[in-house]
């Protein structure tokens, strides 16, 4: 079977975030490489989370989406090193995140600020405004914080920068 690298990276452009629908596993970064390997597809991915939930999901939903293409024994492995940060995320994805109400990762990638400096300023996605407050350091999954506006009163989740 001759394999085609960019035919598999637009199937897995198909394939959505179960957390995050509006993103596909390749706008948040989570798949790492694709290759062929004696002949066999394999594709690597990285969780956001050592142990993100949705994982299991994310590795069912890529297994499908190339069964249904042809690609019936695709091998797809999780790596853990390095660990995935949000600058894996596309530029695409993060207009995807705003657009779709969550404020996309904002700064460096390593915050260590949650305890001892200014609180960051996270744009509102609703109105940009950055008259915003955290109000938990989880949201409604691991990877993100809830926060509200002051100014359009509306609450909204960040994607949190790791």
């Amino acid at each position: 079977m001759n394999i085609s690298i960019p035919e598999i990276w637009q199937i897995l452009e198909t394939v959505s975030d179960p957390e995050v629908p509006v993103l596909t596993v390749v706008d948040l970064g989570v798949v790492r490489k694709v290759e062929v390997q004696d002949g066999k597809l394999r594709v690597v991915i990285t969780p956001t989370y050592s142990g993100c939930p949705a994982m299991n999901v994310i590795e069912m939903n890529i297994r499908i989406a190339l069964a249904a293409e042809g690609y019936p024994d695709a091998e797809i492995s999780t790596v853990l090193s390095p660990a995935w940060t949000t600058d894996w995320m596309s530029e695409a994805g993060k207009q995807k995140l705003k657009a779709y109400g969550i404020a996309p990762p904002v700064g460096a990638v390593v915050d260590k600020g949650a305890l001892f400096a200014e609180p960051k300023k996270v744009p509102c996605p609703l109105c940009d405004s950055l008259d915003t407050e955290m109000i938990s350091q989880f949201g409604s999954t691991a990877c993100k914080s809830h926060y509200k506006c002051n100014v359009c009163l509306e609450p909204f989740d960040y994607f949190k920068c790791h």
